[in-house]
């Protein structure tokens, strides 16, 4: 029988849990939870790159039905969106979450609420979405709720712009990482997402994550329990570097699990920006996902 229960039951049996809970806080007050370190006390109320304090802020909390199978699962993933990030990314679809901040500001112990209340309504795990700034007062929350009875897996839905010694933080509580890998550029990642080092921090968080969990893993009704799935959005006139992402997911493992994604449409700012003003056509699409599957990744559909 596959052993389905998520990794953070065991560290909080142990103890472990709130030692990171308390590790965690202490990188707030002079912040380096993510790959900004802007070094201000978040605790103290000071706002750096994510403009969060503290409380974080929550856009909505929902049983999602859009994400890929192993994610959606047939009840739905838990779906919570923090809101601001720490990408600036010139073409999100949800920039009035990411960069305008809509949103509620709410305590670890209300957020701990809003998990329990999604495993209620049969969400088959807590889908974090843009986590990187807010990690500490994650595991806070899930210390509350553990405590309560939650008892499906944690998925980390990042842009990867994560900070390595936070990530290893996670270790043994985040089961599924669900992570975006945006391109391998650097004069890119600075034009379009406003971040230095993108391509270097990008690579060493997933390499990170998937030492931690390893490739995909579904239980007999094909919903993911386990293991790390990338996702890479391909953008027009290959301004996604898409195959030079596709060589390196397949030198992590040739069998990765990996969703080649063709809805970019020109959101937000992208008009300001000629190459990127258009939506992608499906030619450059199919043509990114022949090369990953000639390179060995599986592709999931959806």
């Amino acid at each position: 029988m596959t052993e389905t229960l998520p990794s953070y039951i065991r560290l909080y049996e142990e103890g472990k849990l709130k030692e990171r809970v308390d590790l965690l806080r202490e990188k707030l007050k002079k912040c380096t939870v993510c790959s900004h370190h802007c070094k201000v006390d978040r605790l103290a109320g000071e706002r750096g790159y994510c403009k969060t304090p503290y409380r974080v802020r929550v856009a909505s909390a929902f049983l999602h039905r859009g994400e890929e199978r192993p994610i959606r699962g047939y009840r739905g993933s838990g779906t919570i969106f923090f809101s601001y990030c720490n990408m600036g990314c010139v073409f999100c679809q949800n920039y009035d979450i990411s960069q305008l901040g809509e949103g509620v500001d709410i305590t670890p112990k209300e957020l701990a609420n809003i998990m329990l209340r999604l495993q209620e309504e049969g969400a088959h795990n807590i889908n974090l979405v843009t986590p990187s700034h807010v990690v500490p007062q994650i595991v806070e929350a899930l210390h509350y709720a553990v405590q309560r009875g939650l008892r499906i897996p944690l998925v980390y839905n990042t842009s990867s712009y994560d900070d390595i010694e936070t990530l290893k933080l996670l270790d043994g509580i985040i089961d599924i990482y669900l992570a975006d890998l945006k391109y391998l550029d650097e004069e890119k990642a600075r034009k379009y997402s406003g971040v230095k080092n993108y391509p270097s921090v990008a690579k060493a968080a997933i390499e990170e994550m998937y030492r931690q969990v390893g490739n995909l893993k579904t239980d007999p009704q094909g919903v993911a329990y386990k293991g790390l799935l990338v996702r890479h959005l391909v953008m027009p006139s290959d301004v996604s570097t898409s195959f030079r992402v596709v060589d390196f997911l397949s030198s992590l493992e040739k069998g990765l699990t990996v969703n080649i994604m063709g809805q970019y449409f020109p959101f937000y700012r992208a008009k300001e920006y000629p190459e990127i003003a258009r939506p992608v056509f499906p030619r450059e699409v199919e043509r990114v996902k022949e090369y990953a599957r000639q390179k060995g990744l599986v592709l999931i559909e959806d």
